[in-house]
């Protein structure tokens, strides 16, 4: 059986692309992501056609404005049916308090499941060098997450390096979703602070994103069953 916990990335700009990956895996993956790339090249109906395929969708789109135009703009994403939205923590503690808070008034008042709200941290192609902020990277990601659990979301995007220290301040039913992951052996491309699968399990992830490993693999099926079986042993 497929385990949700590992997020396939759709990262294209064709459907036909998604299709062809998609029908590859199977029911080897439940779980899919759809960012800009996608979502902006082919629109909504990326999301339904995976829901008709049964596949839940974390629809990345990192928003971040100011509260009522997040709020609104999750509002209308929600309707499509996605599993998990997100907004760049950044934004502030009003943002997010008013975006959870608007998800939650209007998925009750559609009478429509309301999907997780989760905050984005600190880039994962963002490395210690490279940080501008005053505090190191896992002071500020941990902030972030502290303040996205008292505004009211279910959790953060982190990279694994950071899983633990959420962790152990936000408890255990704080979803960390962890992009980064790199199996050993595959090419590091654009991320800075990742992880093997395990590691970011060990650590304390809820759900791993994982693309290039996956799709750039000669046998992606094969790639993602690896990933699935070393998440399956922790």
């Amino acid at each position: 059986m497929a385990d949700e916990r590992l997020i396939v990335a759709l990262d294209f700009h064709k459907f036909d692309d998604v299709k062809n990956l998609v029908g590859e895996l199977g029911d080897s993956v439940i779980f899919y992501k759809v960012g800009m790339e996608l979502f902006y090249s082919v629109g909504a109906g990326v999301v339904e056609w995976l829901k008709s395929q049964n596949k839940k969708i974390f629809l990345d789109l990192k928003l971040h404005d100011i509260p009522n135009t997040v709020a609104g703009g999750l509002c209308s994403l929600m309707k499509l049916g996605a599993d998990i939205l997100n907004v760049h923590a950044a934004g502030g503690f009003t943002m997010l308090k008013t975006a959870a808070e608007a998800l939650r008034e209007e998925s009750a008042k559609l009478g429509i499941a309301k999907p997780k709200l989760i905050a984005i941290t600190i880039l994962t192609s963002i490395n210690q060098a490279e940080w501008y902020g005053a505090q190191k990277i896992s002071e500020q990601v941990v902030q972030f997450a502290k303040i996205a659990q008292d505004a009211g979301l279910e959790g953060v995007v982190a990279s694994p390096q950071e899983a633990k220290l959420i962790r152990e301040n936000c408890g255990e039913k704080f979803l960390i979703v962890t992009p980064g992951i790199r199996p050993a052996g595959s090419a590091v491309n654009d991320q800075s602070r990742i992880s093997t699968p395990a590691a970011a399990i060990q650590n304390g992830a809820n759900y791993l994103v994982v693309g290039r490993p996956i799709r750039a693999a000669d046998n992606p099926k094969f790639a993602a069953e690896k990933i699935l079986a070393e998440i399956s042993e922790v």
